[in-house]
């Protein structure tokens, strides 16, 4: 069956780039409701489906907007936690432009949502069966590829000249029990010479060492290094669960990502749904 909340989640944090404090409020919703972003810091609470036709931006995040051109950025890794837990209809308020960073995992959302609970509503979940293969090639290195299977498989596979990320790789079935784990712990990295210039072009004031894994050079700034072995690769695979819920169901695919990221997770999805015979929804 579809599940919901069982009670209102409410989660403070910094917005990463604004560095202003955000609220973040998970309310219950009916059956077939789906996803939905609301700004309610604007006068008309406007409203951002959680779908990949509503994706405005895919730089350094996935960024909902809408035709009057208000944004919520920085859904990914909430999207993520609530696949991992079930929940198929949400309202997702936020009082900004910006999901709350944390500290740049997912690990306080899906506790946020476990100590909610959920509920089963009257009508059956449907499932997204992929049906053929299909990938996206950016003609740079990167590639994303959705095969059929009969749950949610995801490979992920990086590769960095810092030889304290190098090459990495991490394949799973999908699993909460791993998510909670190994994925959602998983913290977003950057090198400390990006950090430096997108904060003087006014860009994550909020960003710190508690909200990101920052490396310069063959050098882990955080002090205790990495949370999780192989943080980085299964921060990609995280932010592919969040970009993948965008699709609207729960996935029954084999997706195997090459050095993609959130513009390439959005581009496959327009791909699957640009042709009705690459899918179809199933009642498991």
């Amino acid at each position: 069956m579809q599940k919901t909340l069982a009670a209102e989640a409410e989660i403070n944090g910094i917005g990463l780039h604004s560095g202003k404090e955000t609220k973040l409020t998970v309310k219950p919703a009916p059956a077939d409701h789906k996803i939905v972003f609301v700004r309610s810091d604007l006068p008309q609470k406007n409203f951002f489906p959680a779908l990949y036709n509503h994706v405005a931006d895919t730089r350094n995040c996935t960024c909902l907007g809408d035709s009057s051109g208000q944004i919520v950025s920085t859904i990914e890794h909430i999207m993520a936690a609530l696949y991992a837990v079930g929940i198929d209809n949400a309202v997702v308020e936020v009082d900004g432009p910006e999901v709350p960073i944390m500290d740049g995992s997912a690990i306080k959302f899906w506790k946020l949502l476990k100590k909610a609970g959920t509920v089963d509503l009257p009508a059956k979940r449907k499932y997204l069966r992929v049906l053929k293969k299909i990938s996206f090639d950016d003609g740079k290195g990167a590639e994303i590829t959705l095969s059929p299977a009969d749950e949610l498989v995801m490979r992920s596979v990086i590769d960095f000249p810092s030889k304290i990320v190098g090459h990495q790789e991490f394949e799973k079935s999908f699993d909460e029990d791993v998510f909670a784990s190994e994925i959602a712990p998983a913290r977003t990295f950057c090198e400390k010479y990006q950090v430096d210039y997108l904060r003087s072009v006014g860009l994550i004031q909020g960003g710190s060492l508690d909200n990101a894994v920052v490396l310069d050079g063959e050098t882990i700034l955080n002090e205790g290094g990495f949370r999780v072995e192989n943080e980085c690769v299964k921060h990609k695979m995280l932010d592919c669960i969040g970009d993948m819920y965008t699709s609207g169901y729960r996935m029954l695919a084999r997706v195997d990502a090459f050095h993609s990221g959130h513009f390439h997770n959005n581009e496959i999805l327009k791909k699957l749904f640009s042709d009705e015979d690459n899918y179809t929804l199933v009642e498991e």
